[in-house]
């Protein structure tokens, strides 16, 4: 299979690396945004800036061209994998808009509002921008509890790919099912966008807790109230319950909320230790999808009649309306209730 991966940030290299390695000996292409990074990753055969010490297979080609030459390049590929980050998927989208292959974006969380200028705007989750923008391309979401490094050594790893489209599921368990990687078909990618976006705010509130030393006790209390905020907020949003119980909710919430190199949790490590916002994200020197999705979820919440306290909590806490301890005081402050409303 030819299979062309478009973005060589993390998340794309180590897709494009896992894919090279298929028994399968599939042809894949990555391509690269900046020159100048194509350049060193052709020179060095490793992409040193996102995935230092991961050596990029013999067969793996790299390409690098300005956006609008992609509808070429990508003419006779049998797989389109996007790894822009989401705030640039829709003009990536426009560009491929044209594509008559299956397409599936990597990227999690929502895009910025369009419209900053309307009360009501909000941004929209990936497979809401494909639907404005290229809704007669075949398309679909890969996602689930993983992080590149992991993926790019072969360790042991379980994804979904979640699309509408059979043909879409299959093409993406045909490239990337293999021995040390799992991949689940999901028709409700509805749900999978919505536990793969909301678990990076979720994942701040448990990195807050564990860096105030709150304990393990807080800890599942906190993964496990999260989890009923992300099946409340898709359940509103038309998603299956299932999904929240399977690889991208439960599994990608525990995955981003415990693991040590998650960006979202770190940065709520930081903001307990007294860190600002700003020297919080400028320390990590990548996205953390958390930090822009929180107060859209929060909007969207708002927009459906859905109570997502937790999310709530952080984002006061992001606007700076909060100090880490009285987040904390005010999640253990509200009134009782019962488990599954």
């Amino acid at each position: 299979m030819k299979i062309i991966v478009i973005g060589a940030g993390a998340w794309g290299t180590a897709m494009a690396v896992s894919a090279a390695r298929h028994p399968a000996g599939h042809e894949v292409l990555l391509w690269a945004r900046d020159a100048a990074q194509a350049r060193a990753m052709a020179e060095r055969r490793e992409n040193s800036r996102y995935l230092p010490g991961v050596a990029l297979p013999p067969t793996l080609r790299l390409a690098q061209a300005d956006a609008t030459a992609l509808p070429a390049l990508v003419a006779d590929a049998e797989l389109l994998v996007v790894a822009t980050p989401v705030a640039g998927l829709r003009a990536m989208l426009g560009v491929l808009h044209e594509a008559r292959v299956p397409l599936a974006w990597l990227c999690k969380g929502f895009e910025p509002p369009q419209d900053a200028g309307v009360a009501h705007a909000f941004g929209l989750m990936p497979h809401e921008i494909q639907q404005q923008v290229a809704p007669g391309v075949l398309a679909g979401a890969l996602s689930g509890p993983s992080f590149a490094q992991e993926v790019a050594h072969g360790r042991p790893t379980a994804l979904v790919a979640a699309s509408h489209h059979a043909r879409v599921r299959e093409t993406l368990v045909e490239a990337f099912h293999g021995p040390a990687l799992r991949v689940y078909g999901n028709d409700d990618l509805v749900g999978v966008e919505v536990g793969g976006a909301v678990k990076n705010v979720l994942a701040i509130a448990t990195g807050l807790a564990d860096g105030l030393q709150l304990g393990l006790n807080a800890r599942a209390a906190l993964i496990t109230r999260g989890l009923a905020e992300i099946a409340r907020l898709g359940a509103a949003l038309g998603a299956q319950h299932e999904t929240f119980m399977g690889l991208s909710g439960l599994g990608d919430l525990v995955l981003t909320a415990t693991g040590d190199l998650s960006r979202n949790r770190r940065v709520g490590l930081l903001l307990a230790e007294g860190k600002t916002l700003p020297e919080a994200v400028r320390s990590l020197g990548h996205v953390a999808e958390g930090v822009y999705s929180a107060r859209t979820v929060l909007q969207r919440a708002r927009q459906l009649g859905v109570e997502m306290p937790i999310t709530e909590g952080v984002v006061a806490l992001l606007d700076g309306q909060a100090r880490p301890a009285e987040v904390v005081a005010a999640l253990m402050g509200r009134d009782p209730g019962t488990e599954l409303s």
